[in-house]
């Protein structure tokens, strides 16, 4: 796992993949209970960040595969994108 001191702007070079594990195991050892309470914190900021950090990639993903388009009457709506 990353040190859980390191800076938030690391996770800018994480893929998803990469930043669901580490979070998965702070979610791990935070519910072990063992960590002492200054790791606890440490790793619980990081895992917030880590939270973020995904959301913010899911939200990207989301945005390449659907598009806009206009109905009738001018309303927009949303479809899934054709990939050929």
């Amino acid at each position: 796992m990353t040190d859980a001191a390191s800076p938030v702007h690391d996770l800018s070079a994480l893929s998803f993949e990469q930043a669901l594990a580490e979070l998965e195991k702070i979610v791990s050892e935070l519910e072990s209970g063992q960590a002492p309470l200054e790791r606890s914190i440490d790793i619980y900021e990081r895992g917030a960040a880590l939270k973020a950090h995904c959301e913010k990639k899911l939200e990207a993903a989301r945005l390449k595969v659907e598009k806009i388009v206009l109905g009738q009457g001018g309303a927009a709506g949303v479809e899934p994108a054709e990939f050929s």
